[in-house]
């Protein structure tokens, strides 16, 4: 159930988009930024704003890769398993940060919801491969003592924001 407040934030974001139904995917954009996914209760308000079934506005939600309807970490790390990056070692790297933080494939996101990593097929960084990104700041040439170093990173910083 959506609070007062929460419904208030998302009759704002409705509102900047003059409650358009053609801005379903960018309203659902900044809905997502301000939860780090799409909650089911967000998404039937948002498709009651819009004067759309809930079945339209699920199922754009579900069509675009980037929306979530699971919960995800403050930092979200994206493995690049393309082919230019799986040749260059992307899958220990992948491991590594699993091994850091915890985390596995079917379970992505740590308990405390600071980190969730996912793979990707290609992040457009070929050159620079091994990639991967944290909250879209690309980091090039990964190697798996780097993703441990970036890990010990993002906690202390989080630690530091606490």
């Amino acid at each position: 159930m959506l609070t007062q407040d929460e419904m208030k934030r998302i009759d704002a974001i409705m509102l900047s988009h003059d409650y358009n139904q053609t801005s379903v995917i960018a309203i659902l954009q900044e809905v997502q930024k301000e939860y780090r996914y799409l909650p089911e209760d967000a998404l039937c308000y948002i498709a009651k704003g819009l004067s759309l079934s809930e079945a339209k506005v699920y199922g754009v939600a579900t069509f675009y890769e980037n929306f979530s309807l699971e919960p995800k970490g403050k930092y979200v790390i994206k493995c690049c398993d393309g082919t230019a990056c799986h040749v260059r070692g992307s899958i220990p790297i992948l491991e590594e940060f699993r091994k850091q933080l915890g985390v596995t494939e079917k379970n992505p996101t740590t308990e405390d919801m600071l980190f969730t990593v996912e793979t990707v097929s290609c992040l457009g960084a070929c050159g620079l491969a091994p990639v991967c990104t944290v909250n879209d700041a690309v980091h090039a040439a990964m190697t798996p003592k780097k993703a441990a170093q970036l890990i010990a990173q993002l906690k202390e910083e989080a630690a530091n924001e606490n």
